[in-house]
């Protein structure tokens, strides 16, 4: 074991509430993970990260933790928990958990302490502020600053109790906790350390790069016509970070091996993300950095803006030359808050689906970096046919849609075009087992509905079939395992200015591979530079039958992926 080896390692995540239900409630829970450890050993991932299972309220899915060190009675228990790791690592696999401490739950104890008197010993374990100078507290436009919430409103909750506000970034049931106090710090360290001796591998780190804030909490910038402003500029990426992480890795992880941790951080820039990954910072080993899945974003956000591949191209190529030298990629099309890629970067269409979904994947997998396979991505799910709000879960989506319409005057179909296409609940419909009735995911009644498409595509028909998405991804799970090159090669971005193919090498040492994908539904030829020189280079993966429908080797069918291989 080496204190790199994620960087040949595959991650899986797991939303366990749509993961597998295993006693009829129409919830996920550990034990229906548990049943289907065997398919993610045999897809050949080797990290395993879930979304939240410890107790909550639920308000945003888990991601509102009211006890750090305990599971949700609906997924399990710990016992159940210590059975499920013992499965994970029996079959050679590492476990990693969702870490939520930018804020917890309001019904957290440590908030209901600092919430219940201004003179309490946890008082300022939290954010609290008292209205803005000569207004009246509780009154529209007295919160302590202009910043919104990303769920939509404000982000400041008046408690009458006290007379004060809390900050929460998120939801109102999600308080920000004070990483200032020294003693909010030990706590969760203490949390970390309890897990890690319990034999959990690792975290993943819930918009971390948002705990350390200007203290002053000025208001944001308010853009034309918005209700609210964006205070980004005063909790993202704040002024004592890297002291804050270097000190989490001092008190928790230092003396520790075969751990893995990440980092979530919208906003990070390249820079930023060298100084986080450089292991001699002792920070976080990698980054999720989400410049390439808001490529598709403009300045308004209830306009929906078709992908250009430049664009994507540019980004992603970006953060490969950034990250070359120092620090560590991660790689990832899908999580539980974007919607399904072959959706949204692919064709999801009966016809072209499983070209799409394969390419994209070959794409993202031969990338320098560690990548993470999203639940169902390995099977090319779908987004959701949506047809109103009422099909809607997600406290985002429901949120921004009242905003949307009650401030800002939007049209409800405009926003629902948008949401259908971007919200959450896409990744979070539940996993598609089988073509039993609710896809084999419950007995029960689902909390969110199945998508409708679970006949046709589902975990059970594509294991039996060599030729579908599951067995694609296992080869380039192997593939990574196999070839050096994939892991640690040079990577070099060819083609910038096409809006067709996306094209790259990998180099290491003697061993070249050629990356060639079509992002479009039409035949089109690589014009690559030096193409003569690849004509005897070996065909080491494609996601179709035949390397090309013609002797060309550069001429890619619609969403086809091809890599090839050269020794000099």
């Amino acid at each position: 074991m080496t204190d790199s080896w994620w960087k040949k390692a595959v991650v899986y995540q797991i939303y366990p509430r749509s993961f597998a239900d295993s006693d009829g409630d129409g919830m996920g829970d550990l034990r229906g993970v548990i049943d289907h450890l065997d398919h993610l050993a045999e897809l050949g991932v080797d990290v395993l990260w879930f979304s939240p299972i410890y107790p909550s309220p639920q308000d945003d899915n888990g991601y509102d933790i009211s006890d750090y060190q305990d599971i949700e009675p609906m997924f399990g228990s710990l016992e159940v928990f210590d059975e499920l790791l013992a499965g994970v690592h029996a079959r050679g696999m590492k476990l990693i958990m969702d870490l939520v401490v930018n804020h917890s739950s309001d019904e957290h104890p440590w908030f209901a302490e600092s919430r219940s008197s201004k003179d309490n010993p946890k008082r300022d374990w939290y954010w609290w502020r008292p209205a803005r100078a000569g207004m009246a507290p509780g009154t529209p436009g007295a919160e302590p600053n202009n910043w919104g919430s990303v769920f939509g409103g404000p982000s400041w909750e008046y408690d009458e109790k006290t007379g004060e506000y809390y900050l929460h970034l998120f939801s109102t049931k999600q308080p920000d906790l004070n990483w200032e106090n020294p003693e909010v710090r030990e706590a969760v360290y203490a949390m970390m350390r309890w897990w890690l001796d319990r034999g959990v591998d690792g975290f993943r780190m819930d918009v971390i790069n948002m705990i350390s804030k200007d203290v002053t909490l000025p208001d944001g910038r308010l853009p034309v016509g918005a209700a609210y402003a964006d205070g980004s500029a005063s909790f993202v990426g704040g002024p004592r970070l890297h002291e804050f992480l270097r000190e989490m890795h001092a008190a928790v992880f230092a003396g520790r091996e075969g751990l893995l941790t990440v980092g979530e951080m919208p906003g990070v820039t390249i820079d930023e993300a060298k100084v986080h990954t450089d292991p001699a910072n002792h920070e976080v080993d990698m980054v999720f950095q989400f410049d390439h899945v808001w490529v598709d974003r403009g300045p308004d956000p209830w306009l929906l803006v078709p992908l250009k591949l430049t664009d994507l191209k540019a980004i992603l190529g970006r953060w490969q030359a950034g990250l070359a030298t120092e620090g560590w990629n991660s790689l990832y099309w899908n999580n539980h808050d974007q919607p399904r890629v072959v959706s949204r970067y692919g064709d999801d269409s009966p016809e072209h689906r499983v070209a799409s979904a394969t390419m994209l994947g070959t794409v993202l997998h031969l990338h320098r970096g560690t990548p993470y396979v999203y639940q169902g991505e390995e099977l090319g799910m779908t987004n959701y046919p949506f047809r109103g709000i009422e099909d809607f879960r997600d406290i985002e989506a429901l949120g921004q849609y009242h905003q949307a319409l009650s401030l800002e005057g939007r049209n409800p179909e405009e926003v629902l075009t948008v949401l259908r296409a971007r919200g959450r609940d896409n990744a979070r419909t539940p996993m598609q087992w089988d073509d039993s009735p609710q896809a084999g995911f419950t007995t029960g009644t689902p909390w969110l509905a199945v998508n409708p498409n679970y006949p046709q595509i589902n975990a059970a028909s594509q294991r039996a079939d060599p030729t579908s998405v599951f067995h694609y991804y296992r080869r380039l799970i192997e593939l990574r395992h196999c070839e050096p090159t994939v892991v640690t090669g040079d990577f070099t971005m060819l083609l910038p200015t096409d809006e067709r193919i996306y094209a790259f090498t990998r180099r290491l040492n003697k061993t070249e591979l050629l990356v060639l994908a079509n992002f479009t539904p039409h035949p089109v030829r690589a014009e690559i530079p030096d193409a003569p020189s690849w004509s005897n280079a070996d065909l080491l993966l494609t996601n179709l039958p035949t390397p090309s429908p013609s002797p060309d080797p550069l001429l890619l069918a619609p969403w086809q992926a091809v890599v090839y291989r050269r020794q000099e």
